[in-house]
């Protein structure tokens, strides 16, 4: 680490804190370098200096604790594991939920991901959306990830059950900035870039199930924004069941919205090898199918076209890309497991801690 950034250095030492937190310790002079007050989050970390670095506890740090819970594991190796994340399950803590997510469970399964930030977490779902996350177990991985994520290499597919019969095209692709609704802050909203914040993003929606009171749709993400498919789902007249937050009424029997992370495809961040799953529905899910007089077919949904063929390409696109990326991935930066007053960012710095 021997260059690094301070508040990077800090994060790697201390995972249970967020950058943001440890940017604030630096700014309110709360961390020393050689004997000086730190200057700035930017300050480079040299190797066998040493520093201090007083910490203060916060909601989030004091739930960053092991708890145990069953969770269903797809897929396991030694850099990533994906995970069927029932609806229901919160993924980390925050107000209101700083226990019982996800992130505790990681931490309760695996040591190691004490030594990652989020304990490994790289992408979310709703809390009461069921379905496939992929979550890194190693530095190498969860960098390599989050970089995949953000070019768009990594491919997601949903299904959805909406209001209202489908009117026009089977396949439609949305192209809508998406961004804090002005008017209630709790929800996202299609917005006018040149009026309000937001960012672009895209889905392609296709047709799968024709109901009397609403239908099945497939959902595919070209962007990964804040409840994405619900905004555009909303946006174009059709919101999904059981989402109030959208103007969703419950139907079919459903307590949680009708949405399922249903395919994840990329390359290992690591080794470059194509990945691809899929998670079946949930019985709760089914149920609401059969309830609207749906069928469930989910052989022809995974090969369904054209969104499975526009799955694919990207799918195919990701691997090229991410392959090329895996190969030469870094090395996991070596660190070890926080001790109760003090810790080393080795190869760089050697820093206590004061909590």
């Amino acid at each position: 680490m021997h260059g690094e950034r301070l508040d990077r250095a800090l994060a790697h030492l201390v995972p249970e804190f967020s950058r943001s937190y440890l940017q604030q310790l630096i700014a309110e002079g709360a961390v020393r370098l050689r004997g000086a007050v730190a200057a700035k989050p930017s300050q480079r970390v040299r190797a066998g200096e040493a520093g201090e670095v007083e910490l203060r506890p916060t909601p989030q740090s004091q739930a960053f604790i092991p708890q145990d819970m069953p969770l269903s594991v797809v897929h396991e190796d030694e850099h990533l594991l994906v995970i069927d994340k029932p609806a229901g399950l919160v993924v980390h803590p925050a107000p209101g939920n700083w226990t019982g997510t996800l992130l505790n469970g990681l931490l309760a399964r695996d040591a190691q991901a004490r030594m990652l930030p989020r304990a490994g977490i790289v992408h979310r779902l709703d809390k009461d959306t069921s379905g496939l996350m992929v979550v890194a177990r190693t530095r190498a991985a969860m960098d390599r990830l989050v970089a995949m994520i953000a070019a768009r290499e990594v491919a997601r597919q949903y299904l959805a059950l909406v209001h209202r019969p489908w009117q026009g095209p089977a396949r439609r692709r949305v192209e809508a900035a998406i961004g804090r609704d002005p008017r209630n802050r709790l929800r996202m909203a299609v917005v006018d870039p040149e009026r309000h914040s937001g960012k672009p993003a895209a889905t392609v929606f296709e047709l799968l199930e024709q109901g009397d009171a609403g239908c099945a749709v497939l959902c595919t993400l070209e962007t990964g924004r804040t409840h994405q498919i619900r905004v555009h789902m909303a946006h174009i007249g059709h919101p999904l069941v059981a989402d109030p937050l959208y103007g969703g009424a419950p139907a079919a029997g459903l307590a949680r919205q009708a949405l399922h992370a249903f395919k994840l495809a990329f390359a290992h961040p690591v080794t470059g090898v194509p990945l691809a799953f899929h998670a079946p529905l949930p019985p709760d899910l089914r149920d609401a199918w059969s309830a609207w007089g749906l069928r469930y077919n989910e052989s022809e949904w995974l090969t369904s076209q054209p969104a499975a063929a526009a799955f694919d390409g990207v799918s195919a696109a990701a691997t090229a890309q991410a392959s090329l990326g895996g190969k030469s991935a870094p090395a996991a930066t070596p660190t070890k497991p926080l001790a109760q007053n003090s810790g080393a960012v080795r190869g760089a710095s050697s820093i206590t801690t004061k909590r």
